[in-house]
């Protein structure tokens, strides 16, 4: 039986695009939040709603139950989890901590063998539904570790998402992540695609997206990313430059499972090159540039 409460601490690390509405829905359900980003700066939204602000990783692991991490690279990953003043070293026996960066589902795994033998829960839980679904709380969360864990955990999860799946053993989830970010890579190309067609061919694209995202041709990126893509909003859902990380994950992934994925290696090639031109901090539907 899960001892877990609302009023067990809750750590949570990286408050970006993503992470700064999942914490605020935390705190928005009455749970005790304690917050650490490398820029304070960018925190200061939650402190103002009353989560506590604490100055190292290792302050955080320590004082907390539950540790929320989503950051930027793998490299960060291992960074929070392992570095000296990372989680693993610092928080208490009998924590649970939850990486849901899109990461390595090898390091999901190296992360998840550590935290055992240091008797922590550990789990890998990628989430997908964009800056829309962190704030709305209804984000795909994709998990792999132990059910027990993952049950005990299950009520923190349902404040931030609403379709929560456990997929398997340690690294599952980020798996599963490989495969939502695969199809979604191919699936930008062809709304892209659809747009310039659209435009090309003097058509109201507004009016296509009304007959189009309703039948077989409908998607998250072409009901929510396209509209963007039309009214020349290129903000961040979700960076250029992370999914080109994402995407280099699943492309490895694949190659050491003797998998090819051809649609992935296009749509990697053209998001490159959108970076090169400058567009690495914009949101992924300015891949509407390179058609234009």
């Amino acid at each position: 039986m899960s001892q877990l409460t609302k009023q067990t601490p809750i750590g949570f690390i990286g408050t970006g695009v993503m992470g700064k509405s999942m914490a605020r829905n935390l705190i928005q359900q009455g749970y005790d939040v304690h917050v650490y980003t490398r820029t304070k700066s960018k925190a200061q939204e939650l402190l103002d709603l009353g989560a506590t602000w604490q100055e190292t990783i290792a302050q955080l692991a320590s004082q907390t139950g539950v540790i929320l991490s989503i950051v930027g690279y793998p490299s960060d990953v291992e960074e929070v989890y392992m570095g000296e003043g990372g989680i693993l070293n610092h928080a208490k026996p009998g924590s649970y901590v939850i990486d849901m960066t899109t990461s390595s589902p090898l390091l999901a795994k190296k992360i998840s063998e550590e935290a055992k033998n240091k008797n922590i829960h550990a789990l890998d839980a990628p989430v997908s539904g964009g800056d829309i679904g962190a704030k709305s709380g209804k984000l795909a969360i994709m998990v792999g570790g132990d059910e027990q864990a993952f049950n005990d955990l299950l009520p923190i999860f349902e404040v931030m998402g609403e379709n929560i799946i456990l997929q398997g053993e340690a690294g599952a989830g980020q798996h599963t992540k490989m495969c939502n970010q695969i199809a979604i890579a191919t699936n930008m190309i062809g709304v892209c695609e659809a747009i310039a067609y659209a435009q090309k061919a003097g058509l109201d694209p507004n009016r296509v997206l009304d007959s189009i995202t309703t039948g077989a041709a409908g998607s998250f990126s072409l009901s929510k990313l396209a509209p963007r893509m039309i009214n020349n909003d290129y903000d961040p859902g979700f960076y250029v430059k992370h999914f080109i990380k994402d995407m280099t994950i699943a492309l490895e992934a694949a190659q050491q499972m003797g998998l090819t994925t051809p649609g992935l290696e296009l749509s990697l090639s053209l998001y490159k090159k959108l970076a090169e031109e400058g567009e690495e901090n914009s949101g992924t539907q300015a891949l509407i540039k390179l058609f234009s």
